[in-house]
């Protein structure tokens, strides 16, 4: 035991020891800078710079650009080029599919498996029951006359400027609102909150302008209706119409979803526009 005591001692008496650092002047030897240290004192400081080091150095990290060069971490312009790539690569695909089916389609008449004669085989069949091709041919009025009726049934809501039709909305989905229309605060929509995976409507008959994938918003998807309205449904789970579909009031467009990076939980962020300007759905719509 007084072995223990005296090696103690010895211990607590060299971590206490005061040692005296002095700076001299080398030519002159005349004191410069003194300082009164102990072992003790050496590692408390030692210790806090270094927590100190490795707490700035956490913040350098997290709170600036640095962060990008370390692995794990991506920066917002990688992001942004991950979107652009994916986009990209879907025009490319439908692209290749588009190119895959003329291929299909141009092969057997490159190898010969369709021959003159079947190609023809109409003007065959027209003859055989004495119809001259030549009286199948459109007059120049007819013509005119066609492309117009297709215009009009192609382009149908672009080219509707009948204002007597009245245009009648209904709720793109059951739930509760969680936040109204607030021009201040430029939330130009209301969010309904519902089960994840519900059927999300559309709110009229219209034919969609938009249907894919933000960063922001996830799955979105844009109607347009008659007397220049548009309709926009954000945060979706999936979409199930495409860009050109033409949609009926009450058909199921989308689910309910929690995509983007502004989501809050699963919900619909509805928003309705007339003429370019936002207006109060509420206005329109009984939810």
């Amino acid at each position: 035991m007084t072995k223990n005591k005296k090696n103690k001692g010895k211990l607590k008496q060299k971590l206490t020891d005061k040692y005296r650092l002095v700076v001299l002047n080398e030519d002159t030897f005349e004191e410069r800078f003194s300082l009164k240290l102990s072992l003790l004192n050496v590692f408390v400081l030692g210790g806090f710079f270094s927590i100190l080091l490795i707490v700035l150095t956490t913040i350098l990290i997290a709170f600036t650009p640095i962060k990008e060069y370390i692995p794990g971490y991506s920066s917002s312009k990688l992001k942004a080029s991950a979107v652009k790539l994916t986009f990209e690569a879907d025009s490319l695909k439908q692209k290749l599919a588009i190119l895959e089916n003329y291929t299909k389609a141009l092969k057997p008449v490159l190898t010969g498996e369709i021959t003159a004669e079947e190609i023809d085989s109409i003007q065959n069949e027209a003859r055989q029951i004495n119809i001259e091709i030549d009286d199948l041919d459109a007059t120049p009025e007819d013509s005119l006359f066609r492309e117009k009726v297709a215009k009009e049934n192609r382009f149908a809501i672009l080219n509707n400027n009948n204002n007597s039709i009245k245009v009648v909305f209904f709720a793109p989905l059951n739930g509760i609102i969680s936040q109204n229309f607030e021009s201040s605060s430029k939330h130009f929509a209301v969010d309904i909150v519902a089960k994840k995976g519900s059927p999300v409507k559309a709110v009229a008959d219209g034919t969609v302008i938009f249907s894919g994938w933000t960063a922001e918003t996830g799955y979105v998807i844009l109607l347009k209706h008659n007397k220049d309205f548009i309709s926009v449904y954000k945060h979706n789970g999936n979409l199930l119409k495409q860009q050109g579909d033409f949609v009926k009031s009450g058909e199921v467009i989308a689910s309910v979803g929690s995509t983007g990076e502004f989501t809050t939980g699963p919900h619909l962020h509805f928003e309705l526009w007339k003429g370019g300007y936002a207006v109060n759905p509420t206005n329109f719509i009984d939810f």
